[in-house]
């Protein structure tokens, strides 16, 4: 999927394609887990569509939830996509970041003969 270390590095129209890719995939892994969010928050909580969606925006953005979970299952809902929404921002933001990195790294390592 990169060059290796003894390639050039990709022509900054080719990277900015690269990184847009980067950023889809990232977007739509938000979008699919806000999905989820919303449809158990719906189901579990009986919240309305609009206060699904602030609840999961919230945890997704790391600020928590705006209603407090008042069912068992939607105790262990709120919690397990706490969890879950922890891991999806750190790994958007590590699908976003690895190209930079990946360039960053291969201007240091690649030598024009």
């Amino acid at each position: 999927m990169y060059e290796h270390k003894n390639q050039r590095p990709l022509h900054s129209l080719d990277f900015l394609r690269r990184i847009l890719a980067h950023t889809s995939v990232a977007i739509g892994l938000l979008a699919f887990s806000l999905g989820m969010g919303v449809l158990g928050y719906s189901y579990f909580e009986n919240l309305t569509l609009v206060d699904a969606f602030l609840n999961s925006a919230m945890l997704l953005g790391g600020m928590g939830p705006v209603n407090t979970p008042m069912t068992n299952g939607g105790k262990l809902f709120a919690g397990i996509y706490a969890l879950y929404a922890g891991l999806v921002f750190i790994v958007a933001a590590a699908i976003i970041m690895t190209p930079l990195a990946h360039r960053l790294l291969h201007k240091f390592h690649w030598d024009d003969e």
